[in-house]
């Protein structure tokens, strides 16, 4: 196995440890990190971007591993199956947006410099948008809503907002930080430096 396959399976297995660590609380607890999906899925097509049909299978398999634990946490868990419906199967186009968004980013810039501006950029934008698209989503096709008013309802979702994109965009920044710290290792043990006496 070569470098390339060991960092890509390391990376595909944290974020799917990630992935069920998280998913089972929204916004966290004293005990438990709020869900980490609009991040995993990010950051997922950033880092697996040039493998083609491997980073297919990743995403596919992300997805369905979303879908265990939910099905797992309201089935045998007790928690709530509010978000069952019909609406819930949009949380793929969802996730999609993130993966391709960051897949987008990853082939044409570098993250270090000006491109880590760009990064976090372009992630508030994918992570604000899918948030966007899943509750005007749930909005439509929940079958909970019929009688309150787009406005009324983006008023009530909208104070989620902050706590949903701030908890994706400080995962992405604590991955990009790991990432650029195994680059200096990495970098330092490839090159010693050595003190001439």
């Amino acid at each position: 196995m070569n470098n390339t396959q060991t960092k890509t399976i390391a990376i595909f297995a944290s974020l799917a440890v990630l992935m069920a660590a998280t998913r089972f609380n929204h916004f966290g607890t004293a005990i438990s990190l709020p869900d980490a999906s609009l991040a995993i899925f990010f950051l997922g097509g950033l880092y697996l971007a040039t493998l083609a049909r491997a980073a297919i299978a990743a995403f596919i398999v992300l997805i369905l591993e979303a879908g265990l634990v939910d099905y797992y946490a309201t089935s045998i868990q007790g928690v709530s199956d509010w978000c069952m419906t019909p609406a819930y199967w949009l949380l793929i186009p969802t996730y999609g947006s993130l993966w391709l968004v960051g897949r987008w980013f990853a082939l044409r810039h570098a993250m270090e410099g000006r491109g880590l501006a760009g990064l976090a950029l372009t992630a508030w934008a994918a992570i604000s948008f899918a948030f966007i698209f899943s509750n005007a989503a749930f909005y439509l096709f929940s079958g909970y809503f019929a009688g309150m008013s787009a406005a009324e309802y983006a008023s009530r979702v909208a104070q989620y907002y902050g706590s949903y994109v701030s908890a994706a965009l400080l995962y992405i920044a604590c991955a990009v930080g790991i990432q650029m710290i195994f680059g200096i290792i990495v970098k330092k043990r490839a090159h010693p430096q050595t003190d001439a006496v």
